[in-house]
């Protein structure tokens, strides 16, 4: 079965390279209408996913991040057309020039062919990768988790539906509905099709494409955030930008997980917090000097483990430790992030400094949540993953990840002395 697949994604790849932006737009166009026509089948099937999943125990933040509803259907439709309005970077020219030779060069951006994508149960990525990959003429074969394979299954077909109309191969965007896992172990494996793999889902699903897939893995999603409160930060901005950053949507991998406060300001703003957690009800697990700021308030407070400091929680539980300095805040970052999303709170020039140049992460910020990495939230459309490795695309993955290069060299008859 995979391997008809991969064919019909490498035939597909090859017409895909060769289309215009405006030949790809109109298929995101028709893709973006056909989900709010076709509303009513995509949400009865994420109907039947949620109740499998319920009947399967599943968490909240598992069930938050598969369900679909018009309104999230309709922005997900938005996504697509957002996506339309983005530049085209296939064709672009990078650099080059002349060289004494007598050759003129050039780099070139072009497709990367086949995009492979494992990811769990967020039905949304369907539809975020399929379009990203049909914008820079990339095929893809996708795997959802089994908990989405309905919803996957009815998105896609409409989909391909939007292709065949528009006179491209439904090969193009292919998904693998069967729940086998020894499909994702042969999938690992089709290096002669997929050019580039992507996981998206827990730390076991990246150990496990890391060590067995022999095609080039992109990884990332893992999001131990921190935020850093300083001696000189203000209490109401902050707590403000903590709500945002635990609460907005606390399955997400950029929420934040982790709080570091300095000992200087510790004693004023760790009661403000406990309130503000409180009314947001929010979970704080403490170390013990900060239990000892906190344990009078209303919130719910726990001692912390040790563990939890390299927990993505993906619900309403955040840790709070008191750090002496910065130092002692960036050591916790290095020994416990997972270089997703991290910021720091802070009046100090030189501290937002110090900690732009000194934490490694995808994406850092001062007196900003960490909520905002994201590709829409950054100007790139929808996004087909978060990036936290250094090679080739970092942070939130757009256009331009999905793509690669070509030299391209044009002669006068022109040969090498």
């Amino acid at each position: 079965m995979l391997e008809q697949m991969g064919i019909a994604a490498k035939a597909a790849s090859y017409k895909l390279a060769l289309l215009s932006s405006r030949e790809k737009n109109r298929v995101l166009e028709k893709i973006a209408d056909y989900l709010e026509a076709q509303a009513e089948e995509i949400l009865l099937a994420n109907e039947q996913d949620l109740l499998e999943a319920r009947r399967n125990g599943l968490s909240d933040a598992m069930l938050d991040r598969l369900a679909l509803n018009p309104v999230r259907l309709t922005a997900i439709a938005n996504d697509v057309r957002q996506v339309c309005k983005l530049a085209d970077p296939v064709g672009q020219v990078i650099d080059g020039g002349l060289l004494d030779s007598g050759l003129r060069i050039e780099r070139r951006r072009v497709p990367l062919g086949v995009i492979g994508v494992i990811y769990e149960a967020r039905p949304n990525v369907t539809v975020d990768v399929a379009s990203l990959c049909l914008k820079t003429g990339n095929a893809a074969i996708l795997r959802g988790g089994k908990e989405t394979w309905r919803t996957n299954a009815a998105t896609v077909k409409v989909i391909q539906q939007a292709l065949e109309e528009c006179g491209l191969p439904a090969g193009a965007v292919q998904a693998i509905e069967s729940p086998d896992r020894a499909l994702v172990n042969e999938m690992l494996r089709m290096d002669k099709y997929i050019d580039m793999l992507i996981p998206r889902g827990g730390a076991g699903l990246h150990k496990l494409c890391r060590e067995q897939s022999t095609i080039p893995v992109i990884t990332g999603g893992i999001g131990v955030c921190h935020i850093v409160v300083d001696e000189s930060a203000e209490i109401d901005p902050a707590l403000k930008i903590i709500v945002n950053a635990k609460t907005q949507r606390p399955s997400t991998c950029n929420t934040v997980e982790t709080l570091l406060v300095h000992q200087a300001i510790a004693q004023q703003f760790l009661p403000a917090l406990n309130k503000q957690m409180a009314e947001s009800g929010v979970t704080l697990h403490a170390d013990e000097q900060a239990m000892a700021l906190l344990k009078n308030g209303p919130a719910k407070v726990e001692a912390v483990k040790v563990e939890q400091y390299d927990d993505e929680f993906l619900s309403l539980d955040l840790n709070v430790k008191i750090v002496a300095g910065l130092d002692e805040a960036i050591d916790h970052i290095r020994q416990h992030g997972t270089q997703h999303s991290d910021a720091i709170l802070t009046r100090t020039l030189r501290n937002a400094d110090r900690f732009i140049n000194e934490v490694d992460s995808s994406a850092v910020y001062v007196n900003a949540s960490t909520r905002f990495t994201d590709g829409g939230q950054f100007g790139l459309g929808a996004e087909v993953a978060v990036s936290t490795q250094k090679l080739h695309a970092r942070g939130p993955m757009g256009l331009e990840a999905l793509t690669t290069y070509k030299w391209i060299g044009f002669g006068d008859d022109t040969i090498r002395a």
